[in-house]
């Protein structure tokens, strides 16, 4: 049956029941917030103990050199280490030598994850490459790095490319044998099931190893990221004529183990930082995807 105009205009006028409420959402358990509480205080504590750890440190190594236990001209002493920070940034050298193996690190460490994960992916798609590789990358994770710096020397000229190459390589070998693991390590039923349900390989990457392998290869960017401060030290050890290893090896030849100590804390604080930069990436992704 034909609905009239006046029924139409009648049912448009009729007011809709009222729906009903949601239900309201379940508030956070006391046993929920108890543990959230129990969780900050214990991340407090380990931020204290960490702290007061470093204060006990500085604070022994000033009062030993003080008292003659231990000889300050050889293990240097805090006040000693700011007094030479103080020359450093006076003469204008200590941003320089910073600002040099900064630029030296991170160019290494970059290109050296980048080319890592990239070689990783392609180890992980073919499995041929795979196990033609995996000897050198076994050979060459366990070789010395100290010992292809006079062949990259040749190869690349004394200069900060030299240096570059070192952090890189040993950055690559790092990141490629971390981030294959990880990929390796994707169940083998949650592949099959991608290829039952019709996935080819790409998106079998995308949507399952690439996710599942996020924790991994950021373990490797904080693994590759201390190794790269390891290869741009040995590198400036070896050709450099500026940046903080030089500033070592310079002042372990003319004996000021001030300068030498005062460079070595410098580089503590900066592996420090930037290791906690990756930390701090870590968690933005993990907070991201739902994991924090």
């Amino acid at each position: 049956m034909k609905r009239t105009m006046k029924d139409i205009k009648s049912s448009k006028l009729k007011p809709h029941a009222a729906e009903k409420p949601s239900a309201p959402l379940p508030a956070v358990s006391d046993e929920h917030v108890a543990y959230l509480r129990r969780l900050k205080r214990h991340n407090r504590f380990i931020i204290a103990m960490q702290l007061a750890i470093l204060v006990a440190f500085i604070g022994l190594w000033q009062l030993f050199g003080d008292l003659g236990i231990v000889n300050t001209f050889i293990v240097s002493a805090p006040l000693r280490v700011l007094k030479t920070l103080a020359r450093l940034n006076a003469s204008g050298e200590l941003f320089v030598h910073i600002g040099i193996t900064m630029l030296e690190t991170i160019a290494g460490f970059t290109v050296g994850t980048l080319v890592g994960t990239l070689i990783a992916v392609l180890m992980w798609w073919s499995k041929t490459l795979s196990r033609i590789l995996d000897p050198y990358m076994v050979v060459l994770n366990a070789l010395p790095k100290i010992a292809l710096g006079p062949i990259i020397i040749v190869w690349v000229g004394a200069g900060m490319e030299a240096i570059i190459v070192m952090a890189l390589l040993i950055s690559t070998i790092v990141t490629i044998m971390t981030v294959l693991a990880g990929f390796n390590e994707i169940s083998a039923e949650k592949q099959l099931l991608m290829r039952t349900l019709g996935a080819n390989k790409m998106q079998t990457f995308l949507k399952v190893i690439l996710p599942a392998s996020v924790p991994t290869i950021i373990g490797a960017l904080k693994l590759s990221v201390g190794m790269s401060w390891v290869g741009v030290i040995v590198g400036e050890y070896l050709v450099s004529k500026s940046g903080l290893g030089y500033l070592i090896v310079y002042g372990g030849q003319v004996f000021q183990l001030d300068l030498v100590m005062t460079s070595i804390v410098i580089l503590c604080i900066l592996a420090a930082l930037m290791y906690y930069c990756i930390a701090f990436l870590e968690k933005r992704i993990l907070q991201a995807r739902g994991e924090g």
